[in-house]
C-alpha cells in the first residue's frame, strides 16, 4: 500500500513561489471504530465485539487521563498531551485561565524507531511509500 497523492499548482497572489507545483495527500476514506475492530479481529485471536469495547474505552480512559495532565503514550503509536496558546497578564495576580488560556488542544507526538544506521523514522510512517493518483 502507499499514500495517495496528487499534485496542486500554487496559484495564491502573492506566494513566494506561485506556479510551482506541489504534492498534496489524498484520503481515499474514513475507517471508524467499528471497521476497525473488525480489522484488529482479523489479525488477533479476540472477537470484534471484545475489541470495540476496548477501543471504546481506550477514547473514554484518555479523554480522563489527559484532563488529568498525564501524558499518554501507546506503544508502537506515540504519545498525547493537552496543549493549549496563552496571553499573557502583566502580574500573577491578574492572570485568569478563563481570560488567558485559548485554543485548548491534544499534542500527538509519533513514537520514533531507530534502525541499524541510527536513522530516526516515526514508527506510524516506517515503510511509507508514496504514490501518484
Amino acid at each position: 500500500m502507499a499514500v495517495l497523492f496528487r499534485l496542486q499548482q500554487d496559484n495564491r497572489k502573492n506566494a513566494q513561489h506561485k506556479g510551482y507545483w506541489y504534492p498534496r495527500t489524498i484520503n481515499t476514506g474514513t475507517i471508524e471504530t467499528e471497521e476497525l475492530a473488525s480489522i484488529i479481529q482479523r489479525n488477533c485471536s479476540m472477537k470484534r465485539s471484545d475489541v470495540y469495547a476496548v477501543l471504546i474505552e481506550l477514547g473514554e480512559v484518555l479523554q480522563d487521563l489527559l484532563q488529568a495532565s498525564h501524558r499518554v503514550r501507546l506503544e508502537g503509536i506515540g504519545s498525547f498531551k493537552i496543549g493549549f496558546s496563552s496571553r499573557g497578564s502583566e502580574t500573577p495576580e491578574t492572570f485568569s485561565p478563563h481570560k488567558h488560556v485559548k485554543n485548548l488542544h491534544v499534542i500527538f507526538t509519533p513514537e520514533l524507531q531507530q534502525d541499524e544506521q541510527g536513522k530516526h523514522t516515526k514508527a506510524l510512517l516506517n515503510g511509507c511509500e508514496m504514490k501518484k493518483l
